[in-house]
This record gives C-alpha cells, sequence and structure tokens, in this order.
C-alpha cells in the first residue's frame, strides 16, 4: 500500500475520526503488496508449520503421549524465539534514533514495545481465543487420525469466509470464490474416503468427541482469524498510533503466544500434567531425550506457523491466510502417508489437485486487482507531482 507523502508547502489533510472510518477504509489501512520478499519468508514458515505441526502432535499421541493440555501448550510455547528478532530491532531504532538529527523528539522509535495499551487488549483476547483453540485441536488429534482430523480442520476457511464477511466485511471476487469452492469440495472428496478409520483403543465415544472438537476448534479458529485482522486494521486506522510495520506484527504475536501459553498452563496445572510429563518422557516409545526432543522440535514447528499466519493475515487478510493453510493440508495426507503409513486413494490425489487449483485462482486474481490499483496510484502521483 503506498503512502502519499504531503509536500511541506501544502497544508495536510484533515483525517476523519475513527468512528467516522468506512469499513472498506478501515481494513485496507493494513493491507500490504503481495511482492514484498518477506510475504515469502511467511509463506515458508507457514508451509513448515501446516505441514509438519500436525505430524508431529499426532506422533506425541502415537508414542505414548496422553496429556491433552501439554500438547495444546506445545503449540504457542515457542514464543520466545521472537524475541531475538525483537531484541534486534530495538538495538537498530536506538541506533537510527542516536544518529538521526531531531530523532530525540520521536517517542516511537525510542519505545521498547510499539504496541499501544487498546490493541495489547485486543491481542490478549485473541490469545485467549487461541489457547482455547489449541486445546479443541489437541483434543481432536488425541482420537483421530491425521488425515481425518486434517480433513475437519480444512472446514475453517468456510468458517473464516463467513466470519471474514461479518467481521471485517470481506469483498469477494470470482477468484475468491472459485478458490473456496474448490478447496471445499477437495475437503468433501476427502471426507468422503473417512469411514472406517477409528484408530486401534480408541472407542466410538472417544472418536466421536475428537470429531466435535476437532470442527469446533475449525470454527473458533475462522473467527480468530478475522479477529486478527481486525484489531490489526482499527490499529492502522488509529491517528497518532505507531506505524503497522512488521516489528510490530511479531510483538502481536509473542503477546498472543504468551497469553495462549498461560492460559494452556493453567490447564496444565489443574490436570496435573507438569508433575506427569518426567513419567511419560520414562515410559515413551521414543525414549526420554526423544520424548523431550520432540516436544522442543513441536513447540519451534508450531510457532513457524503462528508466525506465518499472522504474516499473511498482514500482507494480505484473514481470508487469504485461511486459504493458504487449507492448501497444505493435503501435503499433511501426503506426509502422514509416507510417515504413519496412513492410505493415499485416488480420491486424496484428486483433493490434491483441487487445493493447488484453487490457490492458483486465489493468487491469480489478487494478481488481476493489484494490476489495476498500482497503474491507477502511479498515474494519481504524477498528476498530483509526488515527491520520494
Amino acid at each position: 500500500m503506498e503512502v502519499e507523502i504531503v509536500p511541506q508547502h501544502r497544508a495536510p489533510k484533515v483525517e476523519p475520526e475513527p468512528s467516522a472510518w468506512r469499513w472498506h477504509d478501515l481494513t485496507g489501512a493494513a493491507a500490504r503488496p503481495l511482492r514484498d520478499p518477506l510475504l515469502a519468508v511467511n509463506f515458508l514458515l507457514l508451509a513448515v508449520g501446516a505441514s509438519c505441526g500436525p505430524l508431529l502432535l499426532r506422533l506425541y499421541f502415537l508414542r505414548g503421549g496422553a496429556r491433552k493440555w501439554l500438547s495444546s501448550l506445545l503449540q504457542t510455547a515457542g514464543w520466545p524465539l521472537l524475541l531475538v528478532p525483537l531484541c534486534f530491532s530495538f538495538s537498530s531504532r536506538r541506533r537510527r534514533r542516536r544518529h538521526r538529527q531531531g530523532g530525540g523528539d520521536d517517542p516511537i522509535s525510542g519505545a521498547v514495545f510499539l504496541m499501544t495499551p487498546r490493541l495489547l487488549a485486543a491481542t490478549v483476547v485473541v490469545g485467549i481465543m487461541t489457547g482455547a483453540d489449541n486445546f479443541l485441536y489437541a483434543y481432536g488429534t488425541a482420537y483421530l487420525p491425521v488425515s481425518t482430523s486434517s480433513i475437519l480442520i480444512s472446514t475453517q476457511l468456510a468458517f473464516t469466509a463467513a466470519f471474514a464477511l461479518l467481521v471485517v466485511r470481506q469483498r469477494f471476487t470470482a477468484s475468491t470464490v472459485n478458490a473456496i469452492v474448490l478447496l471445499s469440495v477437495g475437503a468433501a472428496m476427502l471426507g468422503m474416503g473417512s469411514g472406517g478409520d477409528r484408530p486401534a483403543g480408541v472407542t466410538g465415544a472417544q472418536y466421536a468427541a475428537g470429531f466435535g472438537t476437532a470442527l469446533g476448534a475449525a470454527a473458533l479458529y475462522g473467527l480468530v482469524l478475522p479477529v486478527m485482522e481486525l484489531s490489526q486494521a482499527w490499529h492502522a486506522a488509529r491517528a497518532g498510533a505507531a506505524a503497522l510495520t512488521y516489528t510490530l506484527v511479531v510483538e502481536i504475536q509473542v503477546v498472543i503466544g504468551l497469553t495462549a501459553t498461560a492460559f494452556c498452563a493453567v490447564g496444565m496445572l489443574v490436570n496435573k500434567d507438569f508433575q506427569a510429563i518426567p513419567r511419560e518422557a520414562r515410559q515413551s516409545e521414543l525414549g526420554k531425550a526423544g520424548y523431550y526432543l520432540l516436544l522442543v522440535g513441536t513447540a519451534a514447528v508450531y510457532q513457524c506457523f503462528c508466525l506465518g499466519i499472522i504474516g499473511a493475515i498482514y500482507y494480505g487478510s484473514a481470508l487469504f491466510a485461511g486459504i493458504i493453510i487449507t492448501v497444505f493440508l493435503p501435503v499433511t495426507e501426503v506426509l502422514a502417508v509416507v510417515f504413519f503409513h496412513e492410505p493415499f486413494s485416488g480420491t486424496k490425489g484428486v483433493a490434491l489437485g483441487l487445493s493447488l487449483w484453487g490457490l492458483a485462482s486465489y493468487f491469480y486474481g489478487e494478481v488481476r486487482h493489484m494490476a489495476p490499483d498500482a497503474e491507477h496510484q502511479s498515474s494519481s502521483c504524477v498528476d498530483r507531482d509526488c515527491e520520494n
């Protein structure tokens, strides 16, 4: 999104009050161009997290793990890893402030944290929602094979589309609708072959509970994504607030991770999971060292997923993030076949093709939508004698 710099000899524009912002102005305030190199980094992080995270979490249960609150905590426990880039960012801001003439009057450049109190409060709420969603997902993963849980989680795209329409007034293009239809059809096709896949040792009641909680996790996460987008958009539209930079996005993810981890830690305390961890490590089929390595690896992989998600919202939208998540679910299916020896039918192959088609359709529509806007902004800048 290009920002026009007003020359000093012109009177600055008077911004409307936050309450006067229209919905499309509000959500557009946080949009970023899809050509930014950091988008590729977020795409890679999201690919690793979405494809490998469910496999590692399922491996925990397959190799003797049984603590659902612990597996919930692992999905956000890697948030301290983000403190390293934040420290570098703060150090860089301080150096620029010292070398910039008159920089001492800029309170934002010297601030340790860029979040405003309102954004912090909204992010804490998102963190609590994320912690609850983690538990629902972990409960479903404990009793369902990876293929079935992936099918159910793929329905988050439909929930995300519905909530994005209600919460942030998401505008649907023909390419977006086409992508949603293709991805939904792929998920439905996978569902056709999911009967009779109840794992050994899992009762019918447990399977039904896992099915319901996995579907509930998809619905709740479909709400979390638009709420994340709305909080970023409100901050971007608020006069006097720090710019919505990638550093601020990382800060948001740190708060979400900390809050969700604290939420799950309370559950672990009540369920006495902390006392059970040493016993599980001794009894695990992976051995004590392998058990702890699995826990650390799962936390790191899921942190890639979390950062990739909030980055996808920063550069695109909640719907964009939902589509990217969905397109990697068939990849998880393939990896489950390789590592867990789950059957891979022709139906799953067709579903994989439909998912890739849906992703290509979405990006094609975005590129077509961006081209006229870029031309219009360029011509407007020439007409107004814009300065760099």
